[in-house]
């Protein structure tokens, strides 16, 4: 291990399994991208198994510390370890127009904000694999019908092909955690631009689950749609029942009743 104290700050609990972090790595093919961001690199522990594509390969880490000990690790990526805050970074800047996978063992207090950061960038993120609570993990890849089925799973649904990998114990960390983990992968589909307004399609998946416990003729009240559309029995539905395709045939049916 590193001479570096894990800080709570950041969420970090390194992981000390080489054959998780090398299965992890497995999961990249290079069939639609040739560069690669890994978020959360820590002290390297994925890097290790990544630097052999070191021309393609970035990393951003928020820890001043963690980077030092990269930048001296890994002297290659001199010039393509950020220490910033992924949240708040501008990726078109490193990549402009560039394809390219994402991968990370996520700190677990940002995953979900993690998520929303690569829908952002769908248009140029073609795969992303990550580490999460398994909780969270199971939530993203979750099916209409269910309780923990939530905006995550919607969004990522409707962009991506999700698949729930590999559960991961708690003991394989250093500080162990109190949850276990799990391992997803969201790989982008062809015919991932909906047809219809994207952003009145966030809006009516989020303003749905603020009010999941309702029917979508109540927690859409704010639109104010013709009595003539909500006789549609879509409108019968609560939000946890809808699939990606389904949300976006209700958003062309509002879209098309508001022109």
């Amino acid at each position: 291990m590193d001479k570096i104290k894990p800080k709570k700050k950041w969420g970090q609990h390194f992981l000390t399994d080489s054959n998780i972090a090398l299965k992890i790595v497995n999961t990249l093919n290079f069939d639609s991208y040739n560069k690669i961001l890994e978020i959360g690199p820590g002290t390297g522990f994925l890097t290790k198994f990544l630097y052999k594509k070191k021309e393609s390969l970035y990393l951003v880490e928020i820890d001043h510390d963690s980077c030092e000990i990269l930048k001296k690790k890994f002297p290659g990526l001199k010039n393509k370890i950020f220490n910033q805050d992924i949240i708040k970074m501008d990726l078109k800047k490193i990549f402009q127009k560039f394809n390219f996978a994402v991968i990370g063992n996520f700190p677990y207090n940002i995953s979900s904000q993690i998520v929303f950061k690569i829908i952002e960038y769908k248009e140029n993120v073609t795969f992303f694999c990550g580490m999460f609570q398994k909780e969270v993990a199971k939530r993203i890849c979750e099916k209409p019908g269910s309780k923990a089925y939530g905006i995550l799973s919607v969004i990522c649904e409707i962009f991506y092909e999700r698949k729930y990998l590999f559960s991961i114990s708690s003991k394989v960390f250093f500080p162990e955690p109190k949850v276990e983990s799990g391992v997803i992968s969201l790989t982008r589909k062809d015919n991932f631009i909906p047809d219809c307004d994207e952003q009145l399609l966030f809006k009516i998946i989020k303003m749905g689950f603020q009010q999941r416990r309702k029917t979508l003729r109540r927690s859409l009240k704010f639109f104010d749609l013709p009595k003539v559309i909500l006789e549609d029995s879509i409108f019968d539905l609560r939000p946890e029942l809808l699939s990606g395709d389904e949300f976006i045939k209700l958003t062309k049916k509002i879209q098309n009743a508001r022109i």
